[in-house]
């Protein structure tokens, strides 16, 4: 069965679509609007130019509207579809002079958007032998966490705490400060609301120990080989669930992933993740009449 994607409410990205038109088009789009009549209609096509995971569809469609609401919008791929290259993607018609004064902004939320998708999709793949889910973190472009996480989503990725607000993440700074592993859990969970998990983030087996009998069972294995992994497994069992984290890259993903791990957690799929190459076509009959 498909898993259903729900796209972040507009409001969680608006300004950036804003900034973003505000940005590119400025006072107007002078090229256009010398070579192209006000008048003129047209059609076009979005299309996949490499294979990818889509992403941002939705927002491609706001970006739109937001330039000229009497373009017409349709679909033709769907939000988490891996395809092909040459693939169309979407399909408009209306103000000529609109569609190409979005497309640049539109391709840029696209192409990044179904780049995390599709790396984080990369990932996906290479544990599915395994029980082990590919999570995100906090390490999004500023402004674009919203998006950052719904493309992990559309890629087959788990997300993790979206800010510091809805998640308690015990993190080393928090354990130094505390005095103690023991001190930061007790004190996280005594003043925990009801139903927030308390994940400490531990690196040695003894931590990890000492986090559990503290009451913890939501650990983060920051920054440990994969026998070290795999030894705090076997010792835990299913005393806690376990998340690696750091140093972990494509090349050793498996490797973590076949510890026995539940998690894994990576920075890499939304700082990290190339652009998806996608573009604008007109189709074919589309073209400016000559001034009368």
């Amino acid at each position: 069965m498909r898993t259903v994607l729900n796209p972040p409410p507009l409001s969680a990205y608006q300004k950036l679509i804003d900034l973003s038109l505000a940005e590119d088009i400025g006072t107007g789009d002078v090229t256009s609007n010398l070579v192209i009549p006000a008048a003129h209609r047209g059609s076009a096509r979005i299309e996949a130019r490499t294979a990818l995971t889509v992403s941002g569809l939705f927002v491609v469609g706001e970006v739109l509207r937001a330039v000229n609401p009497e373009i017409r919008i349709e679909g033709a791929a769907k939000e988490g579809e891996t395809v092909e290259a040459g693939r169309v993607l979407m399909r408009l018609e209306g103000s000529l002079r609109g569609i190409l004064a979005a497309e640049r902004t539109a391709l840029n939320f696209l192409g990044r958007l179904c780049g995390v998708a599709t790396l984080t999709r990369l990932y996906v793949a290479t544990v599915t032998h395994t029980e082990c889910q590919i999570v995100d973190t906090r390490k999004t472009l500023p402004g674009w966490r919203a998006l950052d996480k719904f493309a992990v989503a559309c890629g087959g990725g788990t997300n993790h705490r979206f800010a510091l607000y809805d998640g308690i993440l015990l993190k080393d700074n928090h354990i130094a400060a505390a005095g103690s592993v023991e001190n930061a859990v007790v004190a996280a969970l005594r003043g925990a609301t009801p139903g927030m998990r308390v994940q400490v983030e531990v690196e040695s087996l003894e931590d990890a120990e000492n986090a559990c009998r503290a009451g913890a069972d939501f650990l983060l294995l920051d920054n440990q080989t994969p026998d070290q992994v795999r030894a705090i497994v076997r010792h835990l069992g299913d005393r806690a669930t376990l998340e690696a984290s750091g140093g972990i890259t494509l090349a050793n993903l498996k490797q973590y992933a076949e510890t026995g791990v539940h998690r894994i957690s990576l920075g890499t799929l939304t700082h990290s993740a190339p652009a998806a190459d996608v573009a604008l076509e007109l189709e074919d009959g589309t073209h400016a009449r000559a001034p009368a």
